[in-house]
């Protein structure tokens, strides 16, 4: 796909936001080419020039924005910060911050969460798992894990967070909007409180 960088860069910005409000508007199976094409401004033709087929476009696209998140979290971590629990907020409200700058890349992100198109599925799988591990390295970056009690597996509690996180995620479904979402993180945060009293020496 290396033929796709040498358009200019607005051709090339159109066609991204365009593929992203397409695909997590409508899924991988309903989405268009044709769709994709007319929103963004250009010829069907030119995205098959480009990316030769819909689902390399997908997986480019959440490759990209897979990238994007992670170099956001990276630049913005702060590593002084030792606690499990105000890590995982720090790292919910880097993502918050993103998403509601690029709202198309929530859109997107949201949809290919619950994307199961046996096309793509296996790719979409691997590429969460590889985002859980980006994860994981960020959350226990540095974290004091004495405050624990001397029974408790912080990351097999972290395990239950994501669980509990996707629990709530699935109250809303895959069309919950930006503003929405201010919900879903304050029930989260309020699940953290509980857990740190609990988990936590006195």
């Amino acid at each position: 796909m290396e033929t796709f960088f040498n358009p200019h860069a607005e051709k090339q910005e159109h066609i991204i936001n365009a593929a992203l409000n397409v695909f997590g508007r409508n899924g991988y199976k309903k989405a268009s080419i044709a769709d994709i094409a007319e929103q963004a401004g250009i010829a069907k033709g030119m995205i098959n020039y480009y990316f030769g087929s819909k689902k390399n476009l997908y997986l480019y696209l959440a490759e990209l924005t897979g990238k994007l998140l992670i170099e956001e979290m990276d630049r913005k971590f702060d590593e002084s910060v030792t606690d499990f629990f105000d890590n995982m907020k720090m790292m919910t409200n880097i993502k918050i911050a993103m998403i509601k700058e690029h709202p198309a890349i929530f859109s997107f992100l949201t949809s290919l969460y619950y994307e199961n198109d046996g096309e793509v599925k296996g790719d979409i799988e691997k590429f969460l798992a590889d985002s859980m591990k980006v994860r994981e390295r960020l959350l226990f970056t540095g974290i004091d894990v004495s405050k624990f009690k001397d029974d408790i597996n912080p990351k097999l509690l972290d395990k239950l967070l994501v669980w509990a996180a996707e629990g709530l995620t699935n109250n809303f479904g895959k069309d919950m909007n930006v503003d929405e979402i201010e919900t879903v993180v304050k029930e989260l945060y309020d699940c953290l409180d509980i857990m740190k009293k609990y988990f936590y020496k006195d």
